[in-house]
């Protein structure tokens, strides 16, 4: 009953007889209990470490049971103090633990060897690919073989919207398993209003994502999703790699019209691209205006353009014009 307290329930026993006679002996708490007297003798010793066994005031010599409201309390706030500094200590301890995690996987994704980069669990994986994504420059390609369960986020936190909305010419390939779910297919519409071309297949053999044609991302280990990712930049393994999704672009179906667009709301660079370009603004002003390079100003220029079948920025201006968008 007492356990929490450090009161076991031999001490307990003893405790409570003091309580009752309070002008007992060991040995005749021993009788009482029917217990050897140097247990009786081991639970008294526990209970003065405990403070519920002291000498009276009147004479030292004689001790007597605390009053359990006076005694408990005193313990249960000991108790409670004790329990708060090893929590601050657990607090601290797995703080340290932390710091020590990151830095064993920061050892591990520094296993870098010529053209081959290795990224120990999913969590330097995903910031390490976050980080490429973020520094392409004019593609990000994908077979995604992922399952509407995997889709835990909304659509508009996808980090592939950066890079939609910067003019990087992406293509994804799903599962055709996820696009038949409403929230695949919402999913993938999404990425396609945005500028993004998808297509979906039966089967797919691995996640694979292809950076500017030039890097290739592929699991350390496909069968476990958890277990990183490795980083190819050699022109022979890059080479395999745009092979083989390729055969599989080719034969993946299209799932929206290239036409569905037209009609998708702009992003928000693409509407003040459009606005600059009404202005008169030449691509050096749109890129130095909106901070970014020229090449990512012309790129959103182009895409537009043919977004809109235009061939010239007065077609593109018209064209914005009869739909509103300027």
């Amino acid at each position: 009953m007492l356990g929490p307290l450090g009161v076991d329930e031999a001490t307990f026993a003893v405790y409570h007889a003091l309580l009752r006679e309070a002008d007992s002996t060991p040995e005749q708490i021993a009788a009482l209990l029917k217990r050897p007297l140097n247990e009786i003798h081991q639970s008294m010793d526990e209970l003065r470490k405990l403070d519920l066994l002291v000498p009276t005031w009147t004479n030292p010599a004689v001790e007597h049971a605390v009053h359990p409201r006076v005694g408990l309390s005193s313990l249960a706030e000991r108790r409670r103090s004790e329990l708060n500094r090893l929590l601050g200590e657990l607090n601290e301890a797995e703080a340290s633990a932390e710091i020590l995690a990151e830095q064993y996987n920061e050892l591990l994704t520094s296993r870098t060897s010529g053209d081959v980069e290795v990224l120990r669990g999913r969590a330097n994986a995903s910031r390490r690919i976050e980080e490429l994504g973020a520094k392409s420059r004019e593609s990000f390609w994908g077979l995604i073989p992922a399952h509407v369960d995997d889709i835990v986020a909304p659509a508009e936190e996808s980090p592939d919207i950066p890079l939609l909305e910067r003019g990087i010419k992406m293509r994804s390939v799903y599962l055709q398993s996820m696009t038949v779910s409403k929230a695949g297919l919402e999913f993938a519409a999404f990425m396609h209003k945005l500028g993004g071309e998808v297509r979906a297949t039966p089967t797919l053999p691995m996640r694979l994502l292809i950076v500017d044609q030039e890097i290739a991302i592929m699991p350390l280990n496909p069968e476990v999703e958890s277990a990183g990712a490795v980083i190819h930049r050699s022109p022979a393994v890059v080479a395999l790699a745009l092979a083989m999704f390729d055969s599989y672009w080719s034969r993946a179906t299209e799932l929206f019209a290239p036409e569905d667009r037209d009609g998708a709301p702009l992003t928000p660079h693409e509407a003040e691209v459009l606005r600059l370009l009404a202005g008169g603004a030449k691509d050096e002003q749109v890129a130095r205006l909106l901070g970014i390079s020229l090449r990512t100003a012309r790129r959103i220029t182009a895409n537009l353009s043919d977004r809109l079948d235009a061939t010239s920025r007065f077609e593109l201006g018209v064209a914005a014009a009869k739909r509103g968008w300027v």
